[in-house]
């Protein structure tokens, strides 16, 4: 007969060996509470034996026996063993037959093997007794019965069946009962994870709002499952949109040599040609290059560079890069540093993530507007703030900026190839900052750097900061 699935797992297993070391504890327990029971009483018995034998030896001779007669009808148990033996060993009074031969005279309490006489019975005991001699030379025996210990052991014994059976089977049951219901969950894990071998995305795995291994756990796969769903979304589209976004620029660079090839009849024709077929081909490397870029930040090949970056120096470089820039473009750029701040990381990837949210800001912003560069320090973090004037993005558009090859329709005659924000949120990422882009008119984006042992310092204060352009 096959045993039933919750028998065969580890869980009732476990539980099986949980149960079997109880009960061999509570049988141990058992034997060395017995023990010390036994050895209680019969050091206490040997107190009491004592203690009589001295009253009783302490007595006259006709006052001894008539003591020894009342202390025998004052026992109703039967556990009092009293006798004396004149020197020739013939018993003189008392209820034992006949001195014990193993019994040594003037020692301490010792086991003795006595036959008491009850009326016509003769009953064979083992007794804790001690013996002394007289100056009369009678020998005066005085003992007592220990079977209390056994009674003791006896109901303990019964107690102690009484209770470890239940306990036993209530250690298998519960066994049983976390073995089925771990098989359960298990089961359901494995329904959902065949879904999403077979595809569904969207399947997570089930967890409780309690803190257990199980449930951590599956919080963890679930997020690492959230990573996967949107990487292999961005993947299934990124294929088309590289393709898109290729063919246009080879499309005319083709164009561009056919018609050369057929129209073009003077040297300056032909160079011209080039020039055009060169413009696509520099812009489809550009794209390759921006792709490349975008896949080493994010396999982190560049964090063993990390070190300490001034943010202070670094914003001031890129405001003094991009200042004639705006100044072409009659945009005031300004750059507000009011404290010195650093940060671990790597410092050229840092200044291109800023270069590129100052590029985006300086190109979308017409002219006659403003573009700021801020440092400014929050709730144990440190911000880089980049604001302008310009069009903005929607609250609609926040996350889809920063997709590889977006670009909203009002962006669609400014040029670039849509990598810029996909650059800097890789960026952020591996720094293990966060990228915050807030709606409305203008657009302001920000990153934000926690506090690290190793993270920001704030030695100093600066001046306020300057205008740049």
């Amino acid at each position: 007969m096959r045993q039933p699935q919750f028998m065969r797992s580890n869980t009732f297993h476990w539980a099986l060996i949980v149960a079997g070391v109880l009960a061999v504890f509570v049988i141990v327990l058992f034997g060395f509470i017995y023990w010390k029971i036994d050895d209680y009483l019969t050091a206490r018995s040997d107190r009491v034996i004592t203690v009589e034998l001295n009253e009783i030896a302490g007595l006259s001779p006709e006052r001894r026996l008539l003591a020894i007669d009342e202390r025998l009808r004052q026992d109703p148990r039967g556990v009092q063993f009293v006798a004396i033996f004149a020197a020739d060993g013939h018993r003189i009074t008392g209820n034992i037959e006949s001195l014990p031969p193993d019994l040594r005279i003037d020692a301490a309490a010792q086991r003795a093997d006595v036959v008491r006489m009850n009326g016509n019975r003769r009953e064979h005991l083992v007794v804790r007794a001690i013996a002394r001699r007289m100056h009369s030379g009678d020998v005066l025996v005085i003992g007592r019965n220990v079977d209390e210990a056994g009674e003791i052991s006896h109901v303990v014994g019964e107690a102690l069946l009484l209770g470890l059976l239940p306990a036993f089977f209530l250690c298998l049951l519960a066994g049983a009962w976390l073995s089925v219901r771990a098989q359960r969950r298990v089961e359901e894990v494995n329904q959902r994870v065949q879904r999403i071998i077979a595809g569904d995305l969207s399947e997570r795995l089930p967890h409780r709002s309690v803190d257990e291994p199980f449930s951590r756990l599956a919080v963890i796969v679930n997020g690492m499952l959230d990573e996967m769903e949107a990487m292999i979304h961005a993947l299934a589209g990124v294929g088309n949109d590289i393709a898109h976004d290729l063919r246009t620029p080879l499309t005319r660079a083709r164009l561009a040599l056919e018609r050369g090839r057929t129209n073009a009849t003077t040297l300056e024709q032909l160079q011209t040609v080039a020039d055009k077929a060169l413009a696509g081909i520099d812009q489809s490397l550009a794209i390759i290059t921006a792709l490349l870029r975008l896949a080493e930040i994010e396999n982190s090949r560049r964090s063993s560079g990390f070190g300490s970056v001034a943010l202070h120096e670094m914003l001031r470089e890129v405001c003094d890069i991009y200042e004639p820039i705006a100044e072409n473009k009659e945009v005031a750029l300004r750059v507000e540093v009011a404290h010195q701040f650093t940060v671990r990381g790597d410092r050229d990837l840092l200044i291109e993530a800023v270069a590129n949210l100052v590029d985006n800001a300086i190109k979308f912003t017409p002219e006659g507007g403003k573009v700021d560069i801020e440092l400014l320090r929050g709730d144990r973090e440190t911000i880089v703030r980049v604001t302008d004037t310009g069009c903005g993005i929607s609250e609609q558009e926040r996350d889809a900026v920063l997709r590889r090859f977006y670009r909203s329709d009002k962006m669609r005659n400014a040029p670039g190839v849509g990598l810029g924000l996909s650059l800097v949120a890789a960026i952020v990422k591996l720094h293990g900052f966060r990228l915050t882009i807030s709606p409305g008119p203008g657009c302001r984006v920000e990153i934000i750097c926690p506090d690290r042992e190793d993270g920001v310092k704030e030695p100093a204060r600066l001046a306020k900061g300057r205008p740049a352009g």
